[in-house]
């Protein structure tokens, strides 16, 4: 099964946060499983795709770049984007129809912005989605905590499915890589 990991906006000045913002909700533990994630794809030969945002640091400078610690295959693809849905005007679903991909792993920030919308676009795009429980998170809102909205999110998105495709959750340290939505049909 052709397959890729995609890493949505885990860019420095996101993730560690800057004169305007805080950082992100357990930033070591975000990017520790970043990297695992990265390692076990390059494992696996799965292809990593990063997403950046071009609202981080104006879209330039080092605020902008993949986090400093997230190590970067040299093979991998980057896409920029200039919406908060990672498919919305950046070739990303073109690049993964062309490369006949099934199945994406999802991980990065900010869970119920960007993760939430690739998620659902995958799947109604004819993908199957494996979104990293731990592998994901917020600033929060003025509504929710960040660690509240990562559960709801990992709660409401585990299962959620467009009749043929759908999304699952999983922890990092699962051998994502061999999905287990079949499962689950």
């Amino acid at each position: 099964m052709n397959q890729v990991l995609l890493v949505i906006d885990a860019q420095q000045e996101l993730i560690e946060g800057n004169h305007e913002r805080n950082a992100v909700f357990q930033k070591s533990q975000l990017i520790a499983n970043i990297n695992l994630v990265i390692e076990k794809a390059e494992n696996a030969v799965v292809p990593s795709v990063f997403v950046r945002d071009l609202d981080v640091g104006d879209g330039k400078g080092s605020g902008f770049e993949i986090h400093k610690d997230i190590y970067v295959p040299a093979e991998s693809k980057i896409f920029d984007k200039s919406a908060t849905n990672a498919f919305y005007g950046t070739g990303l679903l073109e690049y993964l129809k062309s490369h006949q991909v099934k199945h994406i792993v999802v991980m990065g920030c900010e869970t119920q912005h960007c993760i939430d919308s690739a998620v659902r676009t995958a799947s109604i795009n004819g993908l199957d989605v494996t979104l990293v429980r731990d592998g994901h998170s917020s600033l929060g809102n003025d509504l929710l905590n960040p660690e509240q909205i990562i559960k709801h999110h990992n709660d409401t998105l585990h299962g959620h499915y467009n009749v043929d495709h759908f999304s699952i959750v999983r922890n990092a340290k699962e051998d994502l890589f061999h999905p287990a939505h079949d499962s689950y049909r």
